[in-house]
């Protein structure tokens, strides 16, 4: 049977520090890049090509260079340049942009591409003065653990609020016993960020409560916002899309 072109995209956007003007090392020593891998795996899976052939492309930025190095703002020059290299490859099709850390707040600053339908951030890194405005109209679902060291889920608590505020349909879920890493609780982290991704894709369904808070109104407060993942596991439903660790 021939494949139909893509459905729709999702956009990896892995980690990398605050300052570094070198290209990210190869391979396996990529580390940010390697702890991105098991998210991709488990979004290929779970938006593998039913039997009508459509697709639903997994695709990751390539970063010229490791750091965000100030204003340069290199990853989100390369996070537009890959949303317009997935235009050109798959057409208008709608976007999830899927981000962990500096790789987060590129995606929230990208999501005023016109491909861009939402973004689900990884312990985002979300300077306050950042800009919210190019938000507007999208669904934005920010995933923190309570432990982070590096990055601050207060500033993305304050992000979310900020976002919805200016016309972004936002949501806050925070992980306890969680960290920056990701590696404390994994499983967790990976099962949720599937059932995100493909619930605002539209080929999953999302928890009752995330569809609640993205439909708060903007003078909401931000803790009316913001989700406990242990809290989530009663609505998992019979699919079972959110873990019990």
């Amino acid at each position: 049977m021939d494949r139909r072109p893509p459905s729709a995209a999702v956009l990896v956007l892995h980690g990398g520090h605050e300052n570094g003007t070198e290209p990210p090392p190869p391979g396996l020593l990529n580390l940010p890049g390697v702890r991105m891998r098991p998210f991709v795996r488990a979004l290929r899976r779970a938006t593998r090509a039913p039997e009508d052939g459509t697709e639903v492309l997994v695709r990751q930025v390539r970063y010229v260079h490791r750091g965000w190095n100030g204003p340069r703002a290199d990853a989100l020059r390369d996070a537009l340049a890959a949303l317009d290299a997935l235009g050109e490859e798959a057409g208008d099709v709608p976007v999830i942009l899927l981000g962990h850390s500096m790789g987060a707040r590129a995606a929230l600053l990208a999501a005023g591409h016109p491909l861009v339908r939402g973004v689900v951030g990884l312990a985002p890194w979300c300077p306050p003065g950042d800009p919210v405005t190019q938000l507007a109209g999208r669904d934005i679902v920010l995933v923190h653990s309570s432990r982070d060291r590096i990055t601050s889920p207060q500033a993305t608590q304050s992000l979310t609020a900020r976002a919805r505020r200016a016309g972004a349909r936002t949501c806050m879920v925070t992980v306890r016993g969680g960290d920056h890493a990701m590696i404390r609780r994994a499983p967790a982290w990976h099962r949720l960020t599937t059932t995100l991704v493909t619930g605002l894709l539209g080929t999953g369904s999302l928890p009752e409560p995330v569809t609640t808070a993205l439909g708060l109104p903007p003078t909401a407060e931000p803790m009316e916002g913001t989700l406990d993942l242990d809290r989530l596991r009663a609505e998992r439903g019979p699919a079972g899309l959110l873990p019990s660790s």
